[in-house]
């Protein structure tokens, strides 16, 4: 599938480039997941470094400071344990399965990383959530905590629109598979991370801005549409169908070789309208605006490089 891929993606027309500090993070992201439990020593441990979530983050984050990549590595590798669970663990297999992990999740999320005493076991997965708000909350950045929290509720709730369709065997049309798969793949939270990791945000009123939401939501596609293509030769014999190159399948009638290939280019177009859409909020000249653009670049040609190579799709 790699090579399907790559022949038929349009490559980003942006640097590809890395932290210089990828391979510390890796180190301390897996130690970072043995300590909250969220890995043993097994099966799982061998399933994370395989997804090698640094250097997805470091391709991602290249300039931003070691502790904002070691954040952003910390969530990804969250993330990557948390849709292996639901995945191919059996979590995600229905909802009232997952739902009870869900609530407890959005409970973590609702304390917003405050040092209030809890009752109770919030679990692996939930311990290791409030240590990445709690770490967040202190850098003192309360609208990127609040961002990142929301984009996070999002996620939890669109792993049970997945786990209703796998239980009763329901394949979403392309419409509702492109607005969710905007929240499954997680990728806002990710941005906001990356962005607390860069210096020069935008203040509120231009981070608002409908111009430079389009291009997050644009942004968030590329990154969702290229896992999709790069993954599909792993995922194709899943049976709930959560994938770009399915949806158009089975709602176009289409065979698969031309359900890839509407897949890419619906990815190539996308990154037309992206490259169109950056340059209109680029000549606002805000330098705040520049660096939120210049993150989103990181992010398009992360994914792409990042998929070439992860053993997560082999």
């Amino acid at each position: 599938m790699r090579t399907f891929a790559v022949s038929a993606l349009r490559e980003p027309p942006f640097p590809a480039r890395r932290h210089d500090s990828t391979y510390l993070a890796a180190d301390e992201s897996t130690a970072w997941a043995q300590t909250f439990g969220l890995i043993d020593s097994g099966h799982r441990l061998s399933r994370l470094r395989r997804a090698d979530a640094a250097g997805l983050a470091g391709r991602a984050c290249p300039d931003g400071s070691e502790d904002g990549l070691r954040l952003l590595t910390d969530l990804i590798s969250w993330l990557f344990v948390m849709d292996d669970a639901c995945d191919e663990d059996g979590l995600g297999a229905a909802p009232t399965r997952l739902a009870p992990v869900v609530a407890a999740l959005l409970d973590v999320l609702d304390r917003h990383g405050d040092g209030t005493p809890r009752d109770g076991d919030d679990g692996a997965l939930g311990a290791a959530l409030h240590d990445l708000c709690r770490r967040v909350r202190a850098h003192g950045r309360s609208a990127v905590l609040l961002r990142f929290v929301s984009r996070l509720r999002d996620y939890l709730l669109a792993l049970l629109w997945e786990a209703t369709n796998r239980e009763h065997g329901r394949a979403p049309g392309v419409a509702e598979y492109v607005q969710m798969r905007r929240h499954t793949g997680a990728v806002h939270p990710s941005f906001a991370l990356t962005d607390l990791a860069l210096n020069g945000l935008p203040g509120a009123s231009v981070r608002s801005d409908p111009a430079l939401l389009a291009v997050d939501t644009l942004a968030a596609d590329l990154v969702c549409w290229c896992n999709d293509v790069f993954s599909y030769g792993k995922e194709r014999g899943a049976p709930d169908g959560h994938n770009l190159v399915t949806v158009i399948a089975r709602e176009s009638g289409q065979d698969e070789d031309a359900a890839l290939r509407a897949a890419a280019d619906r990815f190539n177009r996308t990154l037309t309208a992206y490259l169109a859409a950056e340059a209109r909020v680029l000549a606002t000249d805000d330098p705040g605006v520049a660096s939120v653009i210049a993150a989103r670049r990181n992010w398009i040609r992360a994914t792409y490089d990042w998929s070439m190579v992860a053993a997560r799709y082999a």
